[in-house]
C-alpha cells in the first residue's frame, strides 16, 4: 500500500502481539531461536486488510488516515489469499468483500477473526474504543436499499446508522454500522474491518459497485 515499500516476494511477517516487529526475507530463519508460532503461506498472499478502496480506485488523491501498510510498527491488520487470487493488492482486498469463503485468513490487531474461510470460535467482537457514535439520519435522502448495476449487490442504510447486505441472493452477507462525512461513507462491518464508499451525485460507489436507491 506504500509505494516506496512497495511488494516483496517470498518474504516473512513478524509480529508480537498487537505490533508488526518485521517484514522481509529471511526472517524465519530466527524464528525458531525465539520460539516464534511459524505458519507457512507458500503460494499465498498477504495483503493489509485495513484499506482505502476509494483511493484505490483512483477516486480520491490521497489516503485515508485507516491505511495501513505492512510495516514495522504498524498494527497487524491482514488478510491472506491464494496467489491466483491477488493478482494486485486491489484484487486480493476484494476478496474480503465478495469471497470471503477464499480468504485463508484474517487477522485483526494481531488475532484471528477468520481462519481457513471460517469465523474463529469465541473471536472478539469488533473494537468499541475510538469509535464515533453513530448519527440519527432521520429523514436523510441517503437512507434506504442501495442496488448495483446488476441486481447483485443490495445495501441497506437504515437511519439507526445501520447497514444490512444481500449479495448474490444471500442475505445478510454484512451487516454493521456505517458514517457519513460529506460524500464519503466509512463501513465497519460486525467482523471488525473497514470499508469505504463515496457518494458521486445519486450514485454511491463502493469496492467497486456502483449502486443507485431502488
Amino acid at each position: 500500500m506504500d509505494p516506496l515499500i512497495g511488494t516483496m516476494t517470498g518474504a516473512d511477517l513478524l509480529f508480537v502481539g498487537s505490533l508488526l516487529v518485521g517484514v522481509g526475507p529471511g526472517i524465519i530463519t530466527a524464528a525458531g531461536d525465539d520460539n516464534a508460532i511459524v505458519v507457512d503461506c507458500t503460494g499465498l498472499t498477504i495483503a493489509s486488510a485495513v484499506v482505502d478502496t476509494v483511493a484505490l480506485a483512483g477516486g480520491r488523491g490521497h489516503r485515508s488516515e485507516y491505511v495501513a501498510t505492512l510495516a514495522p510498527g504498524n498494527i497487524p491488520d491482514f488478510l491472506v489469499v491464494p496467489d491466483e487470487l491477488a493478482a494486485a493488492v486491489p484484487n486480493a482486498v476484494a476478496m474480503l468483500m465478495t469471497r470471503p469463503e477464499q480468504v485463508r485468513a484474517l487477522v485483526a490487531a494481531g488475532r484471528p477473526v477468520l481462519w481457513s474461510g471460517t469465523d474463529v470460535p469465541g473471536r472478539a467482537a469488533a473494537p468499541e474504543a475510538g469509535i464515533p457514535a453513530a448519527e440519527d439520519l432521520t429523514g436523510s435522502p441517503r437512507v434506504g436499499v442501495w442496488i448495483d448495476r446488476n441486481g447483485f449487490l443490495h445495501q441497506e442504510l437504515t437511519a439507526d446508522g445501520r447497514y444490512d447486505e444481500t449479495r448474490g441472493g444471500r442475505p445478510h452477507a454484512y451487516q454493521g454500522r456505517y458514517w457519513i462525512d460529506g460524500d464519503r461513507i466509512d463501513y465497519l462491518d460486525d467482523l471488525g474491518f473497514w470499508a469505504y464508499g463515496e457518494f458521486q451525485g445519486d450514485e454511491l460507489h463502493h469496492a467497486g459497485y456502483v449502486m443507485k436507491l431502488g
